[in-house]
């Protein structure tokens, strides 16, 4: 009995005492986070800026540099879920070494030992506020800017006060806090949610190892003896549906096999025939982890995206296509959506991508040849050939209204011309080169939207063929989306009508509209299916330098 009581005295004694320390320890964990932002010679688990340093110090020095992720000398759940969340970045398209996941995780384990130091507090806690702030930037902004990669996208990005955040994340739903620093866009959810499949495939590399190309494309029908490994691909990627009956396929490119390669080829902005050629065979052995890479920098600049307050058009130029939306919710029910051609791959002709602002259409219009495209593509033939100019039904004007006179084509008007102080533009007509319709944002580059009577082209699956403007396939379509909400009604009929009508007819927007030209090599679907598509400019490649650097 009397040692019982000795023994719960003692316990009662060591409780005291434990709890007299921990208020002692708490006390100098605060002392160690001030101390680490006013000694030069600090010791960080994760490598800050001088900015980030700053911005977090700020944080804690309002809260007299009290710890943000201990409660009662114990590592709270929220900094539990906050390094969970930061170990798997990747599923984020970010890199987990970037917020020093593998020491904050093994730090986690030393904290809560028995021998833990204040120090080791402080360090673990300024170095997981540090990561958070990092990590939210990221996820928010991105993790370089738009403009570093050479886009213009105009509006800024909704502001997060990552600093005013950083306290109450402490204390809130991690995860849910978190979801809401993502862009709130569909298809960047959409996208994500293909990430973790695509990493998924990639885990398996011999997925993609197929026999070698015997330069010479396999048919349909025709006896293929990669026919199994190319089937368990297709299985995987979704393009076979595993409803097919795979058991009883042989070695040919049987009708069901040609089929889901038919549906890998749309997936992949190629011929749709369902034969294994050259570009085929090429785009189903690139490893799988190259298309993990696509999806990671695409949700990238999906970061640097401003919201959809209104309804925007958006063309995705590696994708050719133009997508108007009904409202701003990013449902592809509510899309308008057709094929476009955009500029060719030179430096000088390549589509921007920029954000603007709808503002009229023009019917029936005149083609203002650009300086750069007369100088170095017709002036050599407009002095060789008299007739060169009639044949083309170009004309020489001076002024710049669609008002301007005609001048003759004399020696002194051409080269009134070539030094640029007349201009050249075609008569609209059949073979004008903005077709029957332009709609206009006016921007830096001269760049608009616009039909065109060369319709052959957009049956290419590579449509890089204008000098930077981007051709649409269905100009009626699109015009009736963009006078939709007009005063006056604009019919299909009278949109017709207009384009039959007089030359140069302008018709100014009663509300401007958004229009995005974006850049993306890698798209999801509603469907579920995840489209990648050629770095026709490179900015992949330019991003990856700029990530790396």
């Amino acid at each position: 009995m009397r040692s019982s009581l000795v023994s719960i005295v003692a316990i009662a004694s060591s409780l005291i005492a434990f709890q007299y320390a921990c208020a002692a320890d708490t006390a100098a964990v605060t002392a160690e986070i001030h101390r680490s932002f006013t000694n030069v010679e600090h010791d960080d688990l994760v490598d800050a800026s001088t900015e980030e340093r700053d911005l977090v110090g700020a944080i804690y020095a309002k809260r007299q540099y009290r710890p943000l992720w201990n409660s009662d000398d114990q590592i709270t759940k929220q900094a539990r879920a906050l390094v969970a969340i930061l170990d798997g970045a990747n599923t984020y398209g970010l890199r987990p070494q970037d917020y020093g996941s593998a020491i904050l995780q093994a730090e986690v384990s030393n904290v809560l030992g028995p021998s833990a130091r204040p120090q080791q507090w402080a360090q673990f806690d300024v170095a997981l506020s540090i990561a958070a702030h990092r990590f939210l930037n990221h996820l928010h902004y991105g993790r370089v800017s738009p403009e570093r990669a050479g886009f213009k996208l105009g509006t800024p990005h909704h502001d997060l006060d990552i600093e005013a955040q950083l306290e109450p994340l402490a204390t809130a739903d991690v995860a849910a806090f978190v979801a809401k620093a993502e862009p709130q866009f569909h298809h960047y959810a959409l996208l994500k949610q293909a990430l973790a499949k695509y990493r998924r495939l990639a885990a398996d590399p011999t997925l993609t190892r197929l026999p070698a190309f015997t330069e010479r494309s396999i048919k349909p029908g025709q006896p293929y003896g990669g026919a199994e490994k190319l089937r368990a691909l297709l299985l995987a990627t979704g393009d076979l549906p595993s409803t097919t009956n795979v058991l009883s396929a042989g070695s040919t490119l049987d009708p069901a096999l040609s089929t889901a390669l038919g549906n890998f080829q749309r997936r992949h902005g190629l011929t749709i025939d369902g034969a294994l050629g050259k570009q085929t065979y090429a785009a189903l052995t690139t490893p799988l982890s190259v298309r993990v890479r696509q999806i990671e920098l695409t949700l990238e600049r999906w970061r640097w995206l401003p919201g959809f307050e209104s309804s925007p058009i958006i063309v995705n130029i590696p994708q050719f296509k133009l997508f108007a939306f009904a409202n701003a919710d990013d449902r592809e029910e509510n899309f308008v959506q057709m094929d476009v051609i955009v500029g060719r791959s030179f430096p000088h002709t390549r589509t921007p991508v920029f954000t603007g602002d709808m503002k009229y259409v023009v019917f029936r219009p005149y083609w203002d040849v650009p300086y750069d495209i007369m100088k170095r593509e017709m002036l050599a033939e407009i002095r060789k050939q008299p007739g060169y100019l009639e044949s083309k039904h170009l004309e020489i004007v001076r002024g710049q209204t669609d008002a301007a006179a005609p001048v003759a084509p004399t020696p002194e008007n051409i080269d009134e011309l070539a030094a640029g102080r007349l201009r050249l533009r075609q008569r609209p007509g059949p073979d004008n080169a903005l077709g029957a319709i332009k709609f206009i944002l006016p921007n830096s580059y001269n760049v608009y939207l616009h039909s065109t009577p060369e319709h052959r082209l957009f049956s290419e699956s590579r449509r890089t063929f204008s000098h930077g403007c981007i051709r649409v396939s269905d100009p009626v379509p699109l015009a009736q989306y963009v006078l939709r909400n007009q005063k006056d009604a604009w019919p299909r009929s009278r949109i017709e009508a207009a384009m039959d009508g007089a030359p140069a007819t302008r018709v100014n927007l009663d509300k401007p509209i958004r229009v995005m030209i974006l850049y993306g090599t890698a798209v999801a679907a509603d469907s579920g299916n995840v489209y990648f598509l050629d770095d026709v400019y490179g900015h992949d490649r330019k991003l990856e330098q700029l990530l790396g650097s």
